[in-house]
């Protein structure tokens, strides 16, 4: 329903979870205060944590990437390397063009590709936090997961009415500027298999409230993931 909060689909989290969780980052006090206001620092001593998002077009992940920016996390952005690819080839950044693209490197490259081209930037970032951001398809969940253990996949769920109408506001030069052309770029990503990897989603929120509520819940989702990660390190131990 259209004004209504957004909703997060994960359990009332653990009343005794630690106040703080150690992160790794580059020492720079600006982080660290950033991180501190989430709750939590993470330890060096982790393996590298990474989270994929997911949803489709207009669902709310740009919001996502404000946020996560914030607290100083990297950002992989899987739909840049389809952009960069594009350019190389001075093919025009359409929707449609960039959506035939996509389809085309994975044909030339294999379905996981999108995701090896983005694992070299991860390993490459000072981080012990990375968001990925674009997840696709279940072929580039099963790479993330076979080089990063610790891949946790957070999904934004909007109605399609209202991811159209967010589109059109946003306006950037590769989203459709029609209804048809909204449609058709859904079917491509639903025929990559964004669909499944919706379903397969660790954490899940649905888009249909206000911007203050979305971000609330995305700080709250983030605050999660740390923390149940943290608690299974430990069980582990």
């Amino acid at each position: 329903m259209r004004g209504s909060p957004a909703c997060i689909g994960f359990s009332t989290p653990r009343l005794n979870l630690r106040n703080h969780i150690k992160l790794l980052y580059t020492g720079s006090s600006s982080i660290e205060s950033r991180l501190r206001d989430v709750g939590f620092i993470v330890s060096d001593k982790e393996p590298l944590l990474v989270i994929g998002v997911t949803g489709m077009p207009g669902a709310g992940k740009d919001t996502v990437r404000e946020i996560v920016r914030e607290y100083g996390f990297p950002i992989v952005i899987m739909g840049d390397e389809v952009r960069a690819e594009a350019a190389r080839r001075n093919i025009e950044p359409t929707p449609e063009n960039l959506g035939k693209l996509m389809l085309q490197i994975r044909a030339e490259e294999g379905p996981e590709a999108i995701a090896k081209r983005c694992i070299s930037k991860i390993r490459a970032l000072d981080a012990r936090i990375v968001i990925v951001d674009g997840l696709r398809s279940p072929h580039e969940v099963r790479e993330f997961k076979r080089v990063f253990p610790r891949f946790k996949i957070m999904a934004i769920h909007a109605s399609p009415e209202t991811r159209f109408k967010r589109l059109l506001k946003r306006g950037r030069s590769d989203d459709p500027k029609d209804w048809e052309t909204f449609c058709a770029r859904d079917q491509r990503e639903l025929s990559v298999g964004i669909g499944e990897v919706i379903a397969m989603a660790d954490y899940m929120i649905v888009n249909e409230g206000m911007l203050e509520q979305l971000k609330e819940e995305i700080k709250r989702i983030i605050r999660k993931v740390i923390e149940d990660e943290q608690a299974s390190g430990q069980d582990r131990s």
